[in-house]
């Protein structure tokens, strides 16, 4: 099965460190020093719809998932 995901950014404006996307998807993200959530290379090895769930828990949809035509298919 291919993955649907081929990239993955998360807006620096609009995180605010709630790492909720951290408490479902810990491999695919940590805080930085300014405690804003940075996407890891292991996200890769996760699973579309655990990355889905990662972005839909962000409470202010900092998170973009694209597909490999670097369409934004999320949110």
């Amino acid at each position: 099965m291919s993955k649907r995901i081929n990239k993955i950014e998360v807006d620096r404006e609009l995180c605010i460190g709630v790492a909720s996307c951290i408490g479902v998807a810990p491999e695919a993200y940590e805080l930085d020093e300014e405690q804003i959530a940075i996407v890891l290379d292991d996200w890769k090895t996760l699973s579309d719809d655990t990355l889905f769930a990662s972005a839909e828990s962000c409470p202010v949809n900092a998170i973009f998932l694209y597909d490999k035509d670097n369409k934004q298919i999320y949110p």
